[in-house]
């Protein structure tokens, strides 16, 4: 028996296409997951080429599905419980993963909107927790259009920061209002006032630029890199008043921070805004419209039902 995945094919586009894979195994603290809805983003694309997932396997980070069968340990969710996950080898039907990535999934959340969690709203929850996002604080988010940027205003809104949201044009600014921003700007050429913390997701010229805006005791973390581009720092750029640059990864082993997210949208305090959302057969579709911008929030799979 075999399970269909999206796996590093270096002849197919974006070096992405469809195989088959051997049918997963779960270890005793994995469960087995038949998946049901994933979500694209710019680190499963990136990590299709830069060689950190070999060739022939399945690439992916963020899915939601059922557990077909529970961890063998006893650990983790029961069989039939509906859950998010995140780990490598996503984009599959079926995948075995450590119970450590999974948290069920509550009553009234779409599955659709779990999957569009993962990636972009562990980054945004972590990064503006390790910054120290509270009342008072001004935060500047940059790319604010894309799914780290949508969830990084919500959040930290919701924590009682000013909200400035930084896009590329006015129209990639529509909603993030309505979402919690108090300031909407297009690039980062108006904002006058220094910003105690950066959520970062642009890289490039724009790096720079928000690390020149940062207040003295600021904090910018280094989220994202979209623009491909090089960040040059003019002389003296970081002699100064002591403020921070914090690179940023996104750990496995998020359950507990999966959890608190799903929590949050089925409290009505985060809504995963979905741009992009068709059948995984149009993944070469989905993956252009990301690399292209075209994409306000996250982008989503269905995945074929075999039950």
């Amino acid at each position: 028996m075999s399970t269909r995945a999206l796996i590093v094919d270096p002849s197919a586009p974006e070096h992405i296409g469809f195989g088959t894979l051997p049918e997963p195994v779960a270890g005793p603290g994995q469960v087995l997951i038949e998946v049901s809805h994933a979500s694209l983003n710019y680190a499963d694309l990136n990590n299709a080429r830069n060689g950190r997932i070999p060739a022939g396997a399945p690439v992916g980070l963020d899915a939601a599905g059922i557990v077909l069968q529970a961890a063998a340990d006893g650990s983790g969710p029961a069989a039939g419980s509906r859950v998010v996950l995140f780990a490598d080898g996503a984009f599959a039907e079926r995948v075995a993963v450590d119970t450590s990535a999974v948290a069920e999934v509550p009553d009234g959340v779409d599955p659709a909107q779990a999957a569009a969690l993962p990636t972009a709203g562990l980054a945004a929850l972590r990064s503006l927790r390790a910054a120290h996002t509270g009342p008072g604080k001004r935060v500047l988010v940059t790319g604010a259009s894309g799914g780290v940027g949508r969830y990084a205003v919500r959040l930290a809104s919701r924590a009682g920061a000013h909200v400035i949201a930084s896009v590329g044009s006015l129209a990639r600014g529509d909603g993030l209002a309505e979402a919690g921003a108090d300031e909407v700007v297009v690039g980062l050429d108006d904002i006058r006032e220094p910003v105690d913390i950066v959520v970062e997701t642009v890289g490039g010229p724009h790096l720079v630029t928000a690390w020149r805006l940062l207040a003295p005791g600021g904090n910018l973390q280094s989220v994202g890199w979209t623009s491909g581009a090089s960040a040059v720092f003019p002389p003296y750029a970081t002699v100064g008043p002591p403020k921070t640059l914090t690179s940023y990864v996104n750990e496995f082993a998020a359950a507990d921070d999966l959890a608190e997210l799903v929590r949050l949208v089925a409290d009505g305090g985060l809504v995963p805004e979905i741009g992009w959302r068709g059948s995984w057969e149009r993944f070469a579709e989905a993956a252009d419209a990301l690399r292209s911008r075209r994409v306000a929030g996250k982008a989503v799979f269905d995945l074929p039902s075999h039950r």
